[in-house]
């Protein structure tokens, strides 16, 4: 039974295995700039999409506390957005390291998608400074939600509208073709897709652990008290 509920657990935890052998050792196309570093794709893209699909499942949560009340829907969202910053914070860290060895910088701060992206997760950990100010515990979840439903609301307009409507160097962005059009073959799908999904399932595998854990710490302060 145990199985049956966790499988995905173990082909997350599975095809990241796999994304990190083959994404190092499968072949990649040979372009000017990017060459080796175009393996960061397994790891960078996927990171973040994982990030926010993370925030959106927590706006969700957050609406639902918003029509129910219920402290549960609180707790899962704020560990959803912890889960997310998580990945967040691994995307920021895979991007510059590839910026560096691409864009000859760790950070270029005339790219509106790297100084957007730098927003969002400033907008996410203003959120739990949020929370750590107000002490009782219904108007923290109820400031927390209508606070979480207007930063996942921006997301849209800073990571994928602003950068389009400028120079970005971002594959995609500011008249860049997309990775896909161009240099994503064969191999590189082959270990892509897979990646996305390890990824991702691994961001909603350390959500389950954080909600766990907030509710045994939870408990045992019930017990103290």
């Amino acid at each position: 039974m145990t199985f049956k509920k966790d499988w995905w657990k173990y082909a997350s935890a599975i095809l990241l295995i796999y994304t990190v052998i083959a994404g190092f050792l499968m072949p990649v196309p040979r372009l000017p700039i990017l060459n080796e570093t175009i393996r960061n794709l397994y790891f960078h893209v996927p990171m973040w999409f994982g990030m926010m699909l993370l925030f959106f499942v927590s706006l969700n949560q957050a609406v639902q506390y918003l029509r129910t009340g219920n402290l549960n829907c609180d707790l899962r969202a704020t560990e959803y957005i912890n889960a997310g910053l998580t990945l967040g914070i691994a995307g920021l860290l895979t991007g510059s390291l590839w910026a560096r060895y691409t864009w000859g910088a760790w950070w270029v701060f005339e790219d509106p998608k790297l100084n957007n992206s730098a927003v969002v997760m400033a907008e996410y950990f203003a959120f739990l400074i949020l929370r750590s100010s107000i002490q009782d515990e219904k108007q923290r979840a109820k400031v927390s939600s209508v606070y979480n439903i207007f930063a996942a609301a921006s997301i849209i307009p800073l990571l994928f509208i602003l950068p389009r409507m400028s120079d970005s160097l971002h594959p995609g962005n500011g008249g860049n073709p997309g990775f896909n059009t161009y240099d994503l073959d064969s191999h590189m799908r082959m270990v892509f897709y897979p990646a996305v999904l390890a990824w991702i399932g691994m961001g909603f595998w350390i959500a389950q652990i954080m909600i766990r854990t907030k509710k045994l710490e939870i408990k045992l302060d019930d017990q103290i008290a």
